[in-house]
């Protein structure tokens, strides 16, 4: 439903140029907008009375009263002040005028409506493209879905910038499924890939960190084809943000395509995950290190398995590092010096993060 204000800006936009007041009011006679003080009570019968009137318009108490239809429903009345034919003219171009946002509004919804199920594969085959073809939507262009994860629920804000940014490009769309993330489903041109993706990414999250001051996370699906792909798109783009959250928690943009082995890992069913920890590990598991460990694997393993660099950047003596890694060695039966065993501490470093987050979802 189009709103009261865009209604009252309308009337105001419309006396400015014609000189004319109007009045509208709902079919029983309630003020929706108006540009004079009016007094209700004085005209509610009139307007009762000729809402139930087969008329579409009518001079009432000096003054012209016009139908406004919404698809066949009467939706409104119109009361332009003045019996004269400038008066009805122009009250009938100011009909016309509510006519068209109407439409203009109602199929905005329509489309944020359609989006939204699409996302959320609430439709058949035959109804996406049976409905994308009444709305006007293309049915095979290039797509892609970005979601944005604000740090504030509602984050109206953040909103209003992805809609300044986007909002006006038709073939775009903008909606929102929950209260913590906002969706990009984007067209691109033919010779625009995920190069020109990243890019958006980039503008989008510095626009918003420096604009709405939140802190936002960004993920990205793959490039579709066709509409009825655009929700897997999405899926994938919910998967990315999610896998980031558990094993790439330094990076604010995201990309499907390049999850690797953490997007394997998510796939796997915790049962899986718990009898792979009990295999590798007899003793002690990844998860009851403590600070020092922890931070000393990782630097390891970001220097390739390189000694001496990771001595260097701990500030420690070689014999030092060398010493904790036999030491972790003893505990877990791992040599994470061997390529092998470096690879298989990695995933169970990696299968570890997944389960924690997992549990804390459930």
């Amino acid at each position: 439903m189009i709103s009261s204000q865009i209604l009252q800006n309308t009337l105001d936009e419309l006396n400015t140029i014609t000189r004319v007041d109007f009045v509208l009011t709902d079919v029983h006679g309630n003020e929706v907008a108006s540009t004079i003080e009016t007094e209700n009570s004085d005209k509610e019968n009139a307007i009762i009375q000729f809402a139930e009137s087969p008329a579409d318009s009518q001079v009432v108490q000096g003054a012209h009263f016009f139908k406004v239809f919404d698809d066949k429903k009467l939706e409104y009345i119109l009361i332009a002040q003045g019996a004269s034919k400038d008066a009805y003219m122009l009250g009938r171009v100011a009909v016309s005028q509510i006519q068209n946002l109407i439409v203009a509004y109602k199929e905005r919804f329509d489309k944020n409506n359609y989006i939204q199920n699409l996302l959320l594969d609430n439709m058949l085959s035959i109804d996406i493209y049976n409905r994308a073809r009444k709305l006007h939507i293309d049915a095979e262009v290039r797509r892609i879905v970005y979601v944005i994860e604000t740090k504030y629920e509602k984050d109206s804000a953040a909103m209003e910038i992805v809609k300044g940014l986007f909002g006006n490009r038709t073939r775009d769309f903008i909606t929102a499924v929950d209260e913590r993330s906002i969706i990009l489903v984007q067209e691109l041109r033919e010779n625009e890939g995920y190069e020109e993706v990243e890019r958006t990414a980039h503008m989008l999250r510095d626009m918003l960190n420096s604009e709405a001051m939140s802190s936002v996370k960004i993920a990205y699906g793959t490039i579709v084809g066709e509409i009825r792909q655009v929700s897997r798109s999405f899926k994938e783009a919910k998967m990315a943000l999610d896998v980031g959250k558990i094993f790439y928690t330094e990076k604010s943009i995201i990309a499907y395509n390049t999850l690797g082995i953490g997007r394997l890992i998510y796939q796997l069913p915790l049962p899986l995950c718990e009898m792979f920890m009990k295999e590798v590990f007899t003793a002690e598991t990844p998860d009851s290190f403590d600070e020092e460990t922890l931070t000393t694997i990782g630097k390891f393993f970001d220097n390739n398995l390189n000694v001496s660099e990771t001595a260097r950047q701990l500030y420690i003596h070689r014999n030092t590092l060398v010493y904790r890694l036999e030491k972790l060695q003893k505990s877990t039966g791992l040599d994470i010096r061997v390529f092998e065993d470096a690879m298989t501490f990695k995933i169970a470093m990696m299968v570890v993060n997944y389960m924690k987050f997992m549990q804390q979802e459930l």
